[in-house]
């Protein structure tokens, strides 16, 4: 049983580092333009050599953008704090109750990774300027969608999940 928690503690971590560097890092859309530097663009900046805030941010025309940005820092804090409440819940819930409330802190966290790289698949176009629309889905992107699974499959994972000896 101590090896189980171990691997549910260790997908779940998993999990919340690619949420942090999914958000953090600085490359959901790549652009390359041939004979100069690559551009990467994130949530908040576009930087090649300089960073800049990316166009119209804070502006209603990007308010998908700004959804996008809360929802994957709703995310991983949810997914943290689902952690922090399955490390207590470890401790405090009686033998053969279930991780409920954690399961379910969790889904939500999935819920946002997946609503956030929802609206950024679809709304791409409407954040950048129209130099840097010929780009490329990033790592960070691509980092978001992995986490989606394995926060939904860590919150399945709790439901399942009974406190033994």
């Amino acid at each position: 049983m101590l090896i189980v928690l171990a691997l549910i503690i260790l997908f779940h971590l998993t999990a919340a580092i690619l949420l942090f560097v999914a958000t953090i890092h600085n490359a959901w859309w790549v652009v390359s333009p041939a004979g100069r530097d690559v551009i990467y663009t994130d949530l908040w900046y576009s930087c090649n050599s300089t960073c800049y805030p990316v166009y119209n941010s804070h502006s209603t025309e990007a308010a998908y953008l700004q959804a996008v940005q809360a929802s994957m820092i709703l995310a991983t804090i949810l997914c943290c704090v689902s952690f922090f409440v399955f490390i207590l819940q470890l401790f405090r819930i009686k033998q053969g109750e279930r991780f409920i409330f954690t399961a379910i802190i969790q889904l939500l966290a999935s819920l946002c990774v997946m609503i956030a790289a929802s609206i950024y698949t679809a709304e791409k176009k409407t954040f950048h300027v129209a130099s840097l629309r010929d780009g490329s889905y990033g790592v960070s992107y691509i980092l978001a969608w992995i986490s989606f699974p394995m926060t939904l499959i860590s919150g399945l994972m709790y439901l399942v999940l009974r406190k033994r000896k």
